[in-house]
């Protein structure tokens, strides 16, 4: 058996930052100290000089002779304004460049979205003493040491073990006829009669404009409470025994939002119904929550043609931008075609993303097991908030733009920040 558990905070532990020391004293000590965890993935990626305008002063981190320089002053090429508060959720996890794009808060200067994704990576390294990732440094082996098959698929009463280090390995598991072609079926049906339940602006639901002007729901949470097979289903050991397979005791979600139901349509054009690239902390708290375990049910099948999901895979291993990927990573892109009843698990900091359908849509349900909190009342506000965020994004971000705002701001550049990496042969 294998642990997959990445925590390192607790929201018992966070401390308001002063600035000034934090910029003058502490950071400038730990680049002295991690500068050679930060500083070779940093010049992989281009980094240019970056600064933080706060209300007390403007700071400048840079890399030079392999270091990473921190010094007073406004002299970055891209700029981001930051208050006290801002920057302490950065430093302490609880945000990342994401949750301000979201949010509609992110404020930059000069510069763009890309920049202060590549910084915070860096910021990472050195607050939280990881490499930053550089070509080459994730390997992909099986329990015998040989290279591992990327595109291998297990059945669910496969050796648990070998569930267990493929999905160490690679960060994820495609999982074949889980749940057979009837109970989905049944599920499909709960689903047409319960979207009529729900309303835009509910809280419970997100929704997408189509091409020929329809809106739809497109995400029915708390879908359990509105299917008795699906509710049955969360409680069979079919699915339950996903949550056994490391030894980090994931436990299966028990109140609240248990299970969403998706429907993807095809021509979407407003709305988030496909998502783009993205870690599932891409908002923030890695160092609180990873991993969890992200299960998607596969209602009807998946595949090239009909929106199937694709992962990034070994980046959960990877301290990489949490959103969007980077041909300088080389790490391989899987594409995971399913079929009805099958299920797929991914790491909650696997970079994956959903294709958008063109010939047939396709229905899939998500639910997921998390870690026991370390520190659960203390991370009730903080996990509140994170909520807010997310639901957030269904009615202010619409798809397009947040896929491709970063590639237009690169698109004449020499180093284009977000090209499509090549698939895993």
């Amino acid at each position: 058996m294998v642990s997959i558990d990445q925590r390192t905070r607790t929201d018992a532990e966070q401390d308001p930052l002063d600035l000034e020391e934090f910029f003058d004293v502490q950071l400038p000590e730990l680049a002295a100290e991690r500068s050679h965890l930060a500083a070779p993935g940093a010049l992989e990626l281009g980094v240019e000089p970056f600064t933080f305008d706060t209300p007390v002063g403007a700071w400048t981190m840079s890399i030079a002779d392999r270091r990473v320089l921190v010094t007073r002053g406004s002299d970055g090429t891209a700029v981001q304004r930051v208050d006290a508060t801002e920057l302490t959720d950065i430093v302490h996890d609880q945000r990342t460049p994401m949750t301000f794009l979201t949010a509609g808060s992110l404020t930059m200067l000069s510069g763009d979205l890309g920049d202060a994704l590549d910084w915070w990576v860096v910021l990472r390294s050195l607050l939280d003493g990881r490499s930053v990732h550089t070509r080459g440094s994730v390997a992909f082996r099986d329990r015998e040491g040989d290279p591992l098959d990327l595109h291998r698929s297990f059945g669910v009463d496969d050796d648990p073990d070998e569930l267990a280090h493929f999905l160490a390995e690679a960060g994820y598991l495609h999982l074949r006829s889980v749940f057979t072609e009837d109970e989905m079926a049944e599920v499909s049906n709960d689903m047409d009669a319960a979207a009529g339940s729900y309303e835009p602006d509910d809280g419970r639901s997100w929704w997408a404009r189509t091409t020929s002007g329809e809106h739809l729901a497109v995400r029915l949470q708390h879908f359990h409470e509105h299917s008795a097979r699906t509710a049955a289903l969360l409680e069979d050991d079919r699915f339950l025994r996903i949550g056994r397979l490391t030894t980090d005791g994931h436990q299966s979600r028990r109140e609240g939002n248990r299970v969403e139901a998706l429907f993807k349509p095809i021509g979407v054009v407003e709305g988030i119904s496909d998502v783009p690239w993205h870690k599932d902390c891409s908002l923030g708290r890695h160092s609180y929550q990873c991993s969890g375990l992200t299960v998607g049910i596969s209602v009807t099948g998946a595949d090239e043609r009909s929106g199937q999901l694709a992962v990034v895979a070994g980046s959960h291993r990877a301290l990489v931008q949490p959103a969007f990927v980077r041909r300088e990573w080389d790490l391989p892109i899987v594409d995971l075609p399913t079929g009805t009843g099958d299920v797929t698990v991914h790491c909650s900091c696997t970079m994956h993303m959903s294709h958008p359908p063109i010939d047939r849509e396709r229905r899939v349900m998500y639910s997921g097991f998390s870690m026991p909190p370390l520190a659960p009342d203390a991370a009730r506000a903080s996990l509140a908030a994170l909520g807010q965020v997310r639901e957030q994004a269904h009615r202010t971000v619409s798809q397009a733009p947040v896929a491709c705002r970063p590639c237009r701001s690169r698109a004449s550049s020499p180093r284009s920040r977000f090209p499509t990496m090549p698939r895993a042969p």
